[in-house]
């Protein structure tokens, strides 16, 4: 047989039509028959029925839905022996030929993906294209579909996992898609490049044949007016014949968007998908003029290559992406599609006898095998890969991760070039990008999966995880070993991997399956502060929170940023919390049992906090937080997720022998505290940790956080002005029997509330103003109406000032709201709680009214009873003057304390004006300097 070359301007010989007509069936009978020898004796079966049960229905063979169903191929006639093996299904079933006046509503069935060539692995499913009429209706349709699902329930039951995907050819043609096409498909991304699979690949079983074999390669340019000659001339029968559609131009928004999606395929699937992921990296490389396989395959054909094995789907693939990548010398990258073909096919070439057993796909596989020279060993190496463990994995995925981040750089720098980026829809390349990125980047915090279907089973049936500690130093760091070992042979092995914390290690080791039920395992540590029992804890724990598998990330979730979805707090993992009493040979018994403040000696038991939490991407992450602060610093991470729904279930684990399960507890307790009042609102909330305190904020979705050594630093917190208002939320055990617990337990936003706490003859007083912010002061105690009433005309003189500056009748109030609290018991006990209480306003008359008048040039006037004194009239002796009139107004000269009933500074004038604390400041400011005087006039 010579080569084909029609030209169409000087006509066609019908023979050379038949001849390549020939040619192409005599290839397809070749793939069929080495389709059926890759399959068992089931899928063989369904393999034959299935043109059969499409093309007719019969109420007792699978896959009948109703008479209505459409079915039948033209020029399809089944032979005897498959009549009677359908008969076998069902007894009463009877073929009748149809004639030419049946209305065939099928028009070709095909097979198509790698069954029949090399690239047939064991597990391999078969697609099937069904081309139907286009001018099928919804109804028509929708009963194939039930048919075709109903068959392909039928040929699992029989062991062939099948899809049957249907074409319509003229919306095929034009673009547009009716469903997913493969089960390898990514939608609308890709067009041209299926087609070209499909060509390249498939095995026509009935009906009618592509045009496209008909069209010589150096005529695809011009396909739509060859084809019109073919038809219209009659040179190939209209109904013989189903168009899909050519290859001669393949738009440039495919190679990034398809790319995109082999990515991602990658993922689940490497050795399957960097084939094709190089194969667009080829084709993008050849545009525009894109030199497809399946055109090769074509042209082979026209020039009378006979040879099954030169034109196996399969092998054609591998030869283009051969040729590519010798001629860029990148020998690395070859080895790697060299590995990635020979596991896609699945034979274990390397096993004894393999050799012998004598079939056309290992006669194949091993002739390239050979061309490679791959040795015995390379060969049982990988012929053992589902056993590979962390050191084999990790090299490989070191290679294939690689490869998939290099061909997302190119067709990345490749769409920018071109300009063809904004063909492919954003949202797919979103989505694809983010997956890509939860799956292999690295990151802080991030336990790295290792193992992408690289290996079946990782897991190490011995290992021994060691300690090592700095000398003279709390640095730590871990590693696991593959074995039993004692301390003294560790220096004659290799770690699997070394972390600086436990629990990442621990994570790694999980996540990874290098660590599973049936490990055993042995612990080295230095201080003998974790165990065994303590490993298979945690490990059990791990478990249980975070179970291996799940479904896939939706594509919505990945549109969102990753939040976390759960999560556990492990504290003091393999830290003692009592390390200095220890080495102080101490034995503790006490009462004062919190461990976040514990026994006498004030000690906090939580040393560290390790979090292991798992996002919506499906990443696992390990955060750690050491030394006294750990707790605080914990839960300002905790806060700071809040803004995305924090998992309501947080859990939290101590493993140890002191006093474990009180420590987690009360982590626990606080941690849910604080998290379940910062999903109702804004809060500041206050930890007591020893001695010291740490306030975290939560407002409006920012987090602040400040810590301060005494109370003396949180009563100064308190009462800066500069701080926003917010409610205040404590620790159940923070600030136990101070008054200021019971205080900011009672503070109101919007109102002044002033408690005091007799202790003799003076009394402790403290106002919280309507921000509340704290004002503190100490004032002589002569009765509750002695010391409230000055307070309260001076609220009623500063409600009568800012009244005065109100622009709006509805807005003016009697009075400010203040309300007058006693803190119990008095005395200066521990307090245990606060009293509501009243002023007496009937012993008003007995005081003495002092006002202070501050210019905005800054100079004081001062006025008692009304009467004018100013720095102008009395310089340095202001003060005194003042003293000297107010003693002269008191009977008998009594010398106790006198207070300034009203104030007014220039800050209250302008429209910021101060908050009442300053101006409290202010008042008592003055008031020091009024009593110093009287104190000096007595002595």
């Amino acid at each position: 047989m010579v080569q084909i070359r029609p030209v169409i301007e000087e006509g066609i010989d019908r023979k050379d039509l038949s001849r390549i007509r020939s040619r192409f069936l005599q290839l397809n009978q070749v793939r069929l028959e080495r389709a059926g020898q890759s399959l068992s004796a089931r899928q063989q079966q369904v393999l034959r029925l299935l043109p059969l049960l499409l093309h007719v229905s019969h109420p007792l063979l699978p896959g009948y839905v109703s008479a209505a169903t459409p079915a039948g191929f033209g020029g399809y006639e089944p032979d005897p022996g498959l009549i009677q093996e359908a008969q076998g299904l069902a007894r009463s079933f009877s073929y009748r030929v149809r004639t030419g006046y049946d209305r065939f509503s099928l028009y070709s069935l095909f097979l198509m993906g790698s069954v029949g060539s090399i690239g047939h692995g064991v597990q391999s499913d078969m697609d099937f294209w069904l081309c139907h009429a286009p001018e099928l209706d919804a109804a028509a349709l929708a009963s194939l579909r039930r048919k075709c699902d109903a068959l392909q329930k039928w040929a699992g039951s029989l062991g062939a996992q099948i899809h049957i995907f249907l074409i319509n050819p003229e919306h095929y043609v034009s673009g547009a898609r009716d469903g997913v096409l493969t089960s390898d498909d990514c939608g609308t991304t890709q067009h041209y490049l299926l087609l070209d699979e499909f060509y390249r690949t498939s095995v026509w079983l009935a009906g009618r044949t592509p045009l496209w074999w008909y069209v010589p390669d150096y005529e695809e340019h011009r396909y739509g007016e060859y084809c019109a000659i073919l038809l219209e001339k009659r040179f190939v029968r209209r109904e013989e014949v189903v168009d899909l559609g050519h290859l001669a131009q393949i738009p440039a928004r495919e190679f990034a968007g398809a790319g995109m999606w082999q990515i991602y395929k990658g993922i689940a699937e490497p050795y399957k998908s960097l084939l094709k992921l190089l194969l667009i990296e080829v084709y993008a490389g050849q545009y525009p003029q894109v030199d497809c396989v399946s055109r090769q395959f074509k042209r082979a054909l026209y020039d009378n290559e006979q040879d099954a094995d030169s034109l196996d789907a399969y092998v054609m693939l591998y030869r283009q992406l051969e040729r590519y990548l010798q001629q860029r010398n990148e020998w690395e990258r070859l080895e790697l599609v060299r590995r990635c073909f020979y596991l896609k096919i699945g034979i274990r070439m390397g096993q004894p006898g393999a050799r012998r057993r004598s079939d056309w796909q290992r006669n194949l596989l091993w002739q390239l095998v050979s061309e490679w020279g791959w040795t015995d060993k390379q060969l049982k190496n990988l012929d053992r890969r589902n056993q590979w463990r962390v050191g084999e994995v990790r090299s490989e995925r070191r290679l294939l991760v690689r490869e998939l981040m290099a061909s997302y750089r190119f067709l990345g720098d490749w769409a920018q070039r071109s300009g063809s980026l904004a063909g492919t829809s954003a949202r797919d390349l979103a989505v694809l990008g983010r997956r890509l990125y939860a799956a292999f980047e690295r990151k802080a915090d991030k336990i790295e999966h290792i193992n992408p279907q690289i290996s079946d089973d990782m897991s190490e049936p011995f290992l021994t995880l060691a300690e090592y500690r700095v000398a003279d130093d709390e640095y730590t760091h871990w590693a696991f070993y593959p074995g039993n070992l004692r301390r003294s042979e560790l220096e004659f092995h290799s770690p699997l991997k070394r972390m600086p914390g436990l629990l990442e290690l621990l994570a790694w080791a999980y996540r990874n399956g290098i660590v599973d039920a049936a490990s055993s395992l042995t612990v080295l540590t230095e201080d003998g502060s974790f165990s065994e029992r303590d490993l298979h804890d945690v490990l059990q724990r791990m478990a249980q929170e975070f179970p291996l598998g799940g479904d896939e990330v939706a594509e919505q979730v990945l549109l969102q940023p990753a939040r976390t979805v759960h999560g556990m707090l492990v504290v003091n993992l393999a830290r003692d919390p009592f390390p200095m009493l220890v080495q102080e040979d101490i034995q503790i018994a006490t009462g004062q049992t919190n461990p976040l403040d514990f026994s006498g000696r004030r000690v906090n038991l939580v040393r560290s906090i390790d979090r292991l939490s798992l996002n919506s991407w499906n990443e696992l992450l390990v955060q750690s937080w050491e030394g006294a602060d750990a707790l605080a610093d914990c839960l300002s991470s905790l806060l700071a997720e809040t803004v995305h729904p924090l998992e309501p279930g947080l859990r939290v684990y101590s493993f140890g022998r002191t006093r474990a399960p009180a420590i987690a507890a009360r982590v626990e307790e606080v941690a849910q505290q604080l998290l379940q009042a910062a999903r109702q609102g804004n809060v500041r909330y206050l930890l007591q940790l020893r001695a010291g305190f740490h306030v975290l904020e939560w407002n409006e979705g920012a987090v602040d956080a400040c810590a301060l050594p005494d109370i003396q630093a949180l009563e100064a917190f308190i009462a800066d002005p500069r701080h926003i208002c917010l409610p205040w939320l404590l620790d159940q055990q923070a600030l136990e029997g101070h008054p200021l617990r019971y205080l900011l337990m009672q503070a109101v936003p919007g109102r002044i509330e002033l408690y005091f706490q007799v202790q003799g003859d003076s009394a402790e007083l403290y106002l919280f103003d309507e921000g509340n912010r704290l004002f503190r002061q100490r004032s002589p105690f002569v009765g509750e109406s002695g010391l409230l009433l000055p307070w309260q005309r001076f609220f009623a003189a500063l409600q009568f000032r800012r009244n005065a500056r109100l622009s709006s009748d509805g807005d003016l109030r009697p009075g400010l709201d203040v309300r007058y609290f006693r803190i119990v018991p008095a005395g200066g006990a521990r307090a245990r709680g606060i009293e509501a209480c009243q002023v007496q306003v009937h012993v008003a008359e007995q005081f003495y009214a002092v006002q202070a008048i501050v210019g905005s040039s800054g100079a004081l006037t001062l006025y008692c009873n009304g009467r004018e004194f100013s720095r102008l009239d009395h310089g340095e002796q202001l003060y005194r003057q003042v003293a000297t009139e107010i003693l002269s107004a008191r009977r008998n000269g009594e010398r106790y304390p006198c207070y300034i009933t009203d104030l007014d500074l220039p800050q209250e004038q302008a429209a910021g004006r101060l908050h009442t604390v300053e101006l409290l400041q202010k008042k008592y400011q003055l008031e020091s300097l009024l009593n110093q005087a009287l104190q000096q006039l007595a002595e």
